[in-house]
């Protein structure tokens, strides 16, 4: 724990891991998924008997139970990580123990696939079965390479029609980054832009709680939840309850609206591929690499810190290229 970080007053652990969690600016998924495996730990660690406080288990208990992951249950190699990360997070964070065989647990190594990448035939078959807002979110991370969450969380301050940019604001890592407003969609994005207009005045009238902003934007500037430039592009049709805060508010609308959709547009296509939201971003970059755009630009684009993570679509072209003449043609073609 980093010899500056505040007391906690929580008396519960778990409870502590929120605080934590909280006060070092992580996201609510992060939380939740921290908050999982630390239960789960806590409980594996008491089966057959009182369960034990963690700084009572020590390293042998974390070792057996990363091991009970992997050959018990099977966990993949980034929910192993996953599982780690928790504890980690837990022993040196919340308990202030920093052990020297926590910097001795190996973490599994993740294979790297080549992703699935539809071809601009199967994105257009595709786009064309969806409607609604969830057929624009498509569009619109297909068109920018924008993840799912990013374009759910944009702001109505974070589009430019003049420019014809997208600022993507607090991305993974914690970065900000700047992505193309495809053309074809300012007309569609203005009319969406009228509807969340619209929400926002009903709101208002209704003299609704606002929205959420980041880092407690709101304790220095009570008002700027309220303000039109800090409205979501994309609301959710109904209010829901802050799962930190209890405040009942306008969110972004549901991501899982936008993966049913899509999900129901698949067969619809005739496409027998694995296809997730993901794969939009993966085709975005695939077919920019195919018509000839720089490897960097992409990087960029995609917001990736290393370009060895974008140099996985050059693999893909390989794949898809298929220049390289197979013997069995050579040899057929010999044949009298």
């Amino acid at each position: 724990m980093k010899p500056d970080a505040p007391p906690l007053h929580s008396a519960r652990l778990l409870d502590q891991l929120r605080e934590r969690i909280r006060y070092l600016h992580y996201s609510l998924s992060t939380e939740q998924v921290y908050v999982y495996w630390v239960r789960f730990f806590i409980r594996w660690s008491g089966r057959g008997g009182a369960m034990r406080h963690p700084r009572d288990i020590g390293a042998p208990g974390v070792e057996a139970f990363l091991t009970m992951l992997a050959t018990e249950r099977k966990v993949s190699a980034s929910t192993h990580n996953q599982a780690l990360s928790a504890l980690l997070f837990l022993y040196r964070h919340v308990l202030n123990v920093d052990l020297p065989w926590l910097n001795d647990v190996n973490r599994p190594t993740q294979k790297r696939r080549i992703p699935s990448v539809l071809t601009k035939d199967e994105v257009a078959g595709l786009l064309a079965h969806m409607d609604g807002p969830a057929a624009l979110m498509a569009r619109l991370l297909y068109g920018t390479g924008m993840r799912l969450m990013e374009g759910m969380r944009l702001r109505i301050k974070d589009v430019d029609f003049d420019r014809h940019v997208i600022i993507v604001r607090d991305a993974k890592g914690g970065k900000d980054r700047v992505v193309m407003l495809p053309r074809s969609l300012a007309a569609p994005l203005r009319l969406q832009l009228l509807a969340a207009r619209s929400q926002w005045e009903h709101d208002r009238q209704a003299q609704r709680g606002g929205v959420e902003v980041p880092h407690a934007l709101d304790s220095k500037y009570p008002q700027v939840g309220y303000t039109w430039a800090w409205f979501w592009l994309f609301p959710s049709p109904t209010l829901s309850v802050d799962p930190r805060s209890g405040v009942e508010r306008r969110h972004h609308l549901y991501e899982d609206r936008v993966q049913r959709a899509l999900k129901k547009a698949v067969p619809l296509a005739g496409i027998a591929k694995p296809v997730s939201v993901h794969t939009l971003r993966h085709s975005f970059a695939t077919h920019l690499l195919q018509s000839g755009t720089d490897i960097r630009t992409v990087q960029e684009l995609l917001g990736h810190s290393d370009v060895s993570t974008t140099m996985i679509y050059t693999h893909v072209l390989k794949v898809a290229a298929g220049g390289t003449s197979s013997p069995l043609d050579a040899l057929l073609a010999r044949a009298p």
